[in-house]
């Protein structure tokens, strides 16, 4: 055994002991309400694609022109021989579609938080950090070199009383916020966490990359839905997820793009998204502004599931979104419900810590827009079956506080090296 297999073997026997050892699942066919899932036909609760516009007949055409006209990749960074007309037009109608001066495409949304952070932020600032913010984010401030202040979920109060301490000092101050919260499907009080970072003068960025096309009158996202978009300064959004495409943009000031153009490493040093990808997202923002009720749908799929797991005892508190989280609790137990849902005809993942804080392992179910009722019933149906015989005491929870029943959703990794197996 190689020095390398030695170290592979060690870290992956700690993570097996702790049960969080992963594996991935083979899905064929175009992502849709229902796929091939390790051989076996399923109803697909387990993805991003929420808008159902991954295999969209404009999405799809648009990247097939795109390949036979421009080719399947770049060619190179954008600063080199990369940037394309393609790729400009993309970030003006991104800008337009937010309502911001300009917008700039990056590979990834993680690409794009670990890029945008260290360009505003460095040795001597403050980042503020919601301690559930995506691992991006954690990664974007670790860059940084910045001070992180790292405050309570939703927690105003910490807000203004860190923002308030370090602008005092002169220091310059970023809040950093999801939009909505990846592994809850909740959003945090926007209007006032926003408010408080711009009356002590501190930069805000949203990571919207759950809300983008979900959310909001024109599909803008969270900021959108609580009206807070001219509170915030830096908007990051996807393309992979609703938009049905691949990569995520930056949107903000004129000079916000500039800069990250000149500094953001993670842009700088990348391969341009290919033509076939830049086509798709520019086709897939055009149906997000044309069909509004894809979005209406999606949130009246999601209600229906809240609904009748409420009807059956089993809280999915604090969701108010499509992402529709059932804590179990242990990681056994939660992956056995998973697997006996997956012999029954649903994928709905289970997610275990560093994903989420320890002790607080769940189900995160996403439906799509194009789920239909008796599709959604069904899983309902069949997920409470599953937990009668695999977490009972699932069933029935009463959640007056407005959280998750009987577990809290606080805690998760923010400080130090990240735990093996993220």
């Amino acid at each position: 055994m190689s020095l390398v297999d030695d170290v592979a073997k060690q870290t992956l026997d700690a993570i097996r002991e702790r049960g969080t050892h992963r594996r991935m699942r083979v899905l064929a066919g175009p992502q849709a309400t229902r796929m091939e899932v390790d051989g076996r036909d399923c109803l697909l609760f387990a993805g991003s694609n929420y808008l159902d516009l991954a295999q969209h007949p404009e999405v799809t055409a648009a990247a097939a022109e795109a390949a036979e006209a421009h080719g399947c990749a770049a060619g190179g960074s954008r600063l080199i021989t990369g940037n394309l007309d393609l790729h400009e037009a993309l970030e003006a109608e991104l800008a337009e579609f937010i309502g911001t001066e300009a917008a700039l495409v990056f590979g990834t949304g993680y690409m794009a938080n670990v890029g945008v952070i260290p360009a505003l932020v460095g040795p001597g600032d403050v980042i503020v950090s919601d301690r559930l913010n995506h691992a991006s984010i954690i990664d974007g401030a670790r860059l940084s070199r910045a001070r992180v202040e790292v405050i309570g979920h939703g927690d105003a109060g910490a807000l203004e009383k860190v923002c308030s301490e370090t602008r005092q000092a002169g220091r310059r101050v970023l809040l950093a916020l999801d939009g909505v919260y990846s592994m809850d499907g909740h959003m945090p009080p926007l209007r006032e966490m926003l408010s408080i970072a711009k009356h002590y003068d501190c930069m805000t960025l949203l990571d919207d990359a759950h809300g983008t096309g979900c959310l909001g009158r024109l599909g803008r996202g969270s900021g959108e839905h609580q009206d807070v978009l001219d509170l915030v300064d830096v908007h990051m959004g996807t393309l992979g997820k609703a938009l049905g495409a691949f990569g995520a943009f930056v949107a903000g000031s004129a000079l916000l793009r500039e800069l990250l153009v000149n500094t953001a490493r993670s842009f700088i040093f990348s391969c341009a998204l290919s033509p076939p990808q830049v086509a798709a997202a520019r086709a897939a923002v055009s149906l997000v502004r044309r069909e509004p009720g894809r979005r209406v749908a999606l949130q009246l799929r999601a209600k229906r599931l809240r609904d009748g797991l409420a009807a059956h005892g089993v809280s999915t508190a604090p969701s108010e979104t499509q992402i529709v989280p059932v804590v179990i609790g242990d990681n056994a137990s939660t992956m056995a419900v998973c697997e006996d849902l997956l012999e029954r005809g649903f994928y709905a993942q289970g997610i275990r810590f560093p994903s989420v804080p320890e002790g607080t392992a769940r189900l995160r179910i996403t439906p799509m827009a194009t789920h239909t009722d008796a599709e959604i019933d069904a899983l309902t149906r069949a997920l409470v079956e599953v937990l009668e015989r695999r977490a009972p005491q699932v069933l029935g929870r009463t959640d007056d506080a407005g959280g998750v029943a009987g577990v809290s959703t606080a805690g998760r990794a923010h400080a130090g090296p990240p735990p093996s197996g993220v």
